[in-house]
């Protein structure tokens, strides 16, 4: 049975996931600038075009639902930091160390971004799940995005350990088995680590 939930903590929600879109494009940015390998460079261009869509869709239901979309709390000024650390720590890297440990660090950024994109988009689906006045709205735009949240978490993580390995100087899988898998779960991203030796 569905319960109600709290409006002002859903609205919370939203403020912070618009947040996380918006930084997520600077922190892409910042990455496509620290990349060396070619095909992760492509995913990540393609990543930031599906951020700025998915800026582009909660723009909507924040018009939809009759929101501010500039709007301020207490919680989206602290993923408003956490995106300009992220920047901060990717251009630091590229100054001060080598091109591969800037695209590690990039990488790293990109997958810390991502698991906060990630759950906010899962509990957007949770709020929809509720019923109430909003979850038509709520529940077409987390299907809208979804599948490509999951890709952008579980491919990169795969890219930050794979080239990890690299700079340890184990063989690494690049792309990573995520990639090749076309992984699209957590139980697939486990999977495919775990099958990640039928590839060297």
């Amino acid at each position: 049975m569905a319960r109600k939930t709290d409006s002002a903590q859903v609205t919370e929600l939203l403020l912070q996931a618009l947040e996380t879109e918006r930084g997520g494009q600077k922190i892409y940015t910042a990455a496509l600038k620290a990349v060396q390998n070619d095909d992760l460079r492509e995913e990540w261009e393609g990543y930031l075009e599906e951020t700025r869509g998915h800026e582009e869709i909660l723009t909507r239901v924040f018009k939809e639902l009759g929101l501010d979309t500039e709007m301020t709390s207490p919680g989206r000024q602290v993923v408003a930091h956490h995106g300009k650390s992220l920047v901060a720590a990717i251009e630091m890297a590229i100054k001060n160390d080598t091109p591969a440990a800037a695209e590690l660090v990039a990488a790293e950024c990109v997958v810390l971004a991502e698991t906060k994109d990630h759950q906010n988009w899962e509990l957007i689906g949770k709020v929809a799940e509720q019923g109430g006045a909003s979850a038509k709205i709520l529940k077409q735009a987390y299907e809208a995005v979804e599948k490509q949240e999951d890709h952008h978490l579980y491919h990169t993580a795969g890219w930050a350990r794979e080239l990890w390995l690299q700079s340890l100087g184990i063989p690494a899988v690049l792309p990573p088995p995520e990639e090749q898998k076309d992984v699209e779960t957590a139980i697939g991203a486990a999977r495919a680590e775990k099958a990640r030796k039928d590839y060297l």
